[in-house]
C-alpha cells in the first residue's frame, strides 16, 4: 500500500474542514469537526481512486472504498443539484395543432349539404391522378361520414323491416323533431306503449252473462 495515501486523505479532509467552516460559519464546531472529517462519497477522494485502478493498488482501493460512509444515501449520485420543477404545461389539440403546422381535424360528418361538393372526384379518378386526390385529403380533410347519428337507419334496411317497425320508427322521429329536449328514456317509454288504443270492457256484464248461461244450462238439456 503506498504511504502517501494516508496523509494524502488527512490532507483533503483538513481542506474540506476549513472550506465548510468558511462556508457553513452557522454550524457548532462539533458538526463541522464530524462532516468535514468523514469520507461521505467518493467526490471527497478526487482522482485517487481512478489512480489506484490504473496504478493497479488494489490495497488502496479497497482502503478507500472501506472509507467511505455506508449509506448509500450519501452517495455522490443522489446528491445532484435539484432544479425547480417546471410548471405543467397543458396542451390541447387546437395549440398542438398550430405548433406542428398541421390542418384541421377531420370533421366527423357533414355540418351542410354543400360540402357534399368536395366529394366530386370522379374526373380526378378517370384521369389516374389518386396523387391529387391524396393530396387535397390531406390538406383538407373531408368528413369521414355523411351524418354522425348513431340512431339513423338508412332507408334500405328500414323498408325492409314491418310495417309496425316503420311506424314505431316514425313515431320516434316525430318526438324528436317535435322537442329537441326530450330524453331518451322518455322517447323509449312512448315508443314501448301499444300503438293500438284500450278496448271496452264491461267486466259486471261479462259476469252477468256467464252466470245466466250457467243457470240456464241444465234447462236447455
Amino acid at each position: 500500500m503506498s504511504s502517501t495515501l494516508p496523509v494524502a486523505l488527512a490532507q483533503q479532509t483538513m481542506q474540506s474542514s476549513k472550506v465548510a467552516e468558511v462556508n457553513t460559519g452557522s454550524l457548532t464546531p462539533v458538526a463541522e469537526t464530524s462532516a468535514a472529517n468523514t469520507l461521505l462519497h467518493e467526490l471527497q477522494l478526487g482522482e485517487q481512486l481512478n489512480n489506484s485502478v490504473v496504478e493497479k493498488r488494489r490495497a488502496d482501493f479497497s482502503l478507500m472504498l472501506a472509507m467511505l460512509a455506508e449509506d448509500v444515501r450519501e452517495q455522490s449520485q443522489f446528491l445532484l443539484p435539484k432544479t425547480a420543477a417546471a410548471s405543467e404545461i397543458k396542451h390541447t389539440e387546437a395549440s398542438l395543432r398550430k405548433q406542428f403546422n398541421l390542418p384541421a381535424k377531420a370533421p366527423l360528418a357533414l355540418s351542410s349539404l354543400d360540402e357534399i361538393k368536395q366529394f366530386n372526384q370522379a374526373q380526378l379518378i378517370t384521369e389516374h391522378d389518386l396523387a391529387a386526390i391524396q393530396l387535397t385529403n390531406i390538406l383538407n380533410p373531408k368528413p369521414l361520414a355523411f351524418r354522425d347519428n348513431k340512431q339513423h337507419i338508412s332507408t334500405e334496411v328500414l323498408t325492409n323491416t314491418s310495417l309496425f317497425t316503420q311506424l314505431k320508427y316514425k313515431q320516434a322521429q316525430q318526438m324528436m323533431l317535435c322537442d329537441d329536449q326530450v330524453s331518451a328514456q322518455t322517447i323509449s317509454s312512448e315508443i314501448n306503449k301499444p300503438l293500438n288504443q284500450v278496448l271496452p270492457f264491461n267486466a259486471n256484464a261479462w259476469l252477468d252473462s256467464v252466470q245466466q248461461s250457467l243457470v240456464k244450462a241444465p234447462l236447455l238439456n
